[in-house]
């Protein structure tokens, strides 16, 4: 009998991708089940930060329970915690057959019994199934941004071939995707180190003429060095969307130097500036981070004015956390207390609701091109439009429509906002 293989993947997008090329290189060697008793446990774990650490400590944990109960015979964990961790975790957790890394699959996928195939970069077993996937462009990261620890889980930046992306592009559009999520450590870094060039935009136009694709949206811009033809590109090509994930951090030029960015605020307010203005009706979705070392109530109201002047249409914030082994957990004292750091985050998020809310009531009564992602209970359909960015972005719910138009694109009218999604009506489908 084919031995069955339950699968846990957590962590991020990254993750995921790495997950589906190494179930595609399994083939038939393994019958896959969502639940219940298997003969192996596959585990791929997140070593980012401290909640996502936890989370997958306690997968581990349960999956040792489940091995004891008799309900898997066999654990395999691979992925950043092991790659983070490898001695503590084989002394801790001895019940776990297999420890391995996250910065190459094939040791995972031989620890499975399979030799990987000459393919596994380019084909992929997609465990869900949207009309959108992400496109993991490189691994790595050549940035040594104080507070990350990426660099020293995933190592150095490794771009993935031009020629080998469109292929897994053009294989996934074969699967019913029509939108990729481009992803990286650092998007913009992409080529430097197979072509001694910044080779995104030749990316992206590439991506851009697989047919059946139809939106390409750019996710972990790095803003120092931004390469200007993508602005070109993203300004002309329809099949680009007209966003931009592009993670700031702050605005501060004291606490963006010991960020070690490579940015200062002035440099920061003009690539936001730049990109208004050559990419127009783009919507920017950033990430800020409060609290860090050394940062005064004058840091913080320079960072509430600046976000007050950009009118981010997205954004995500945090509190900082030191992580061990990156600079600045080893040069930095962690000196803003936890409850100033959560005050400046719940204010901050408070500001940004509103600029959130406006941008949705402005959008109110606009007809917009969406692209259904699933049908709800009720018959109404969850989309989004080039605006909204899956897992991270909000919705558009739109009625009128039913399940046979979900992974289309649908022309609606949006009726009603809140602060992250909207309401709207089908007018067609094409």
């Amino acid at each position: 009998m084919t031995p069955t293989l339950r699968v846990i993947s957590l962590g991020c997008s990254k993750n995921t991708v790495d997950t589906e090329h190494l179930l595609a290189a399994l083939g038939d060697a393994y019958r896959i089940v969502d639940e219940g008793p298997a003969d192996t446990l596959l585990l791929n774990t997140c070593g980012f930060i401290g909640d996502a650490k936890q989370e997958s400590v306690n997968a581990v944990l349960e999956a040792v329970e489940m091995k004891k109960r008799g309900e898997v015979r066999r654990i395999v964990v691979f992925g950043c915690l092991s790659q983070r961790y490898p001695h503590e975790l084989t002394a801790e957790i001895p019940e776990v057959d297999v420890w391995l890394g996250a910065r190459d699959l094939a040791p995972v996928a031989r620890a499975l019994g399979v030799e990987p195939p000459s393919d596994m970069q380019t084909r992929r077993l997609r465990q869900e199934r949207q009309p959108y996937a992400y496109l993991k462009i490189s691994e790595g990261c050549d940035r040594r941004c104080s507070y990350c620890a990426i660099p020293l889980i995933r190592g150095a930046h490794r771009s993935v071939p031009i020629e080998t992306l469109v292929e897994e592009a053009r294989n996934l559009a074969a699967a019913g995707v029509r939108e990729l999520e481009i992803i990286a450590q650092d998007s913009t870094y992409y080529g430097l180190d197979l072509y001694r060039r910044r080779a995104l935009g030749d990316l992206l136009q590439s991506l851009s003429e697989v047919d059946g694709i139809e939106w390409l949206r750019l996710h972990y811009a790095y803003p120092s060095s931004f390469p200007e033809d993508v602005l070109d590109i993203m300004a002309r090509n329809s099949k680009l969307c007209k966003y931009l994930d592009i993670p700031l951090q702050h605005i501060s030029d004291g606490i963006l130097d010991r960020m070690h960015r490579g940015i200062d605020g002035r440099k920061t307010r003009e690539i936001v500036t730049r990109l208004r203005e050559r990419i127009p009706g783009v919507v920017l979705r950033t990430t800020l981070i409060v609290g860090f070392p050394g940062e005064t109530n004058q840091d913080f109201a320079e960072l509430l004015d600046f976000v007050k002047w950009a009118k981010f249409e997205r954004l995500g914030a945090f509190v900082y956390s030191e992580e061990e082994g990156t600079w600045g957990a080893e040069n930095l004292r962690d000196d803003v207390p936890q409850e100033v750091k959560q005050a400046r985050l719940d204010t901050l998020m408070e500001l940004q609701s509103e600029i959130s809310r406006q941008y949705n009531l402005s959008r109110v009564g606009n007809e917009i091109t969406v692209l259904a992602d699933s049908a709800l209970p009720d018959g109404s359909l969850v989309c989004r439009s080039q605006g909204e960015s899956p897992e991270v972005d909000g919705e558009i719910i739109v009625s009128g429509a039913d399940v046979s138009m979900v992974g289309k694109f649908l022309r609606v009218k949006a009726v009603r906002a809140d602060i992250y999604d909207l309401e709207a009506e089908l007018l067609n489908s094409y």
